[in-house]
């Protein structure tokens, strides 16, 4: 059986060489051709993976700076309702009433427009801020919500009377002011 089996490894050895011929190995000029496409291939690749890779880091790190300014968005609107009360406590006594307040009534106003005072302080600290509603600025349909139009000493299209201070934080309104928009003047 040895025998058979070194004439086959013979007859392969001689034929090896007329297959060989007969696929004729690629010229340089073909195989250069061939790694200069299959390296512009995983240039572009590559320019590709990374524009993908600095657009994913760029949209990550835009995520977390809004998280930041608008993290505490919902607390925040929690609380105006608190900033709302302390107003109306502080509005439902008149200014001509409070030179008669007793002693104890002085300090409980003193204490409630502390509060009030502090609230705000801390509002603008994470970046909460009242929205601008004075009687006769313009009117922004973005920051503001017309719930009357009513005669008014001031130019037609501006705010006339502010119902409820509207807020803000960074550039996102939380609540917006509520108001009566001008019609101009009554004839």
């Amino acid at each position: 059986m040895s025998d058979t089996t070194n004439e086959n490894e013979t007859a392969d050895l001689e034929a090896a060489p007329e297959a060989a011929a007969d696929t004729a190995a690629p010229s340089p000029e073909e195989v250069i051709a061939r790694l200069e496409t299959e390296k512009e291939e995983l240039r572009t690749q590559f320019l590709r993976l990374y524009a993908d890779l600095d657009n994913t880091r760029k949209r990550a790190e835009r995520e977390v700076s809004e998280a930041r300014v608008y993290g505490i968005g919902k607390f925040a609107g929690d609380l105006l309702n608190v900033a709302d009360n302390l107003a109306r406590a502080l509005a439902a006594l008149p200014d001509a009433d409070r030179g008669t307040l007793t002693e104890a009534g002085k300090n409980l106003l003193g204490g409630i427009e502390m509060t009030q005072k502090e609230l705000h302080t801390v509002f603008t600290r994470h970046n909460v801020l009242e929205i601008d509603a004075a009687p006769g600025s313009t009117f922004d349909p973005n920051v503001h919500q017309a719930v009357a139009q009513i005669p008014s000493p001031h130019p037609s299209g501006t705010i006339a009377e502010l119902f409820q201070p509207g807020w803000r934080i960074g550039e996102r309104t939380l609540r917006a002011a509520m108001v009566a928009v001008s019609l101009g003047q009554a004839n």
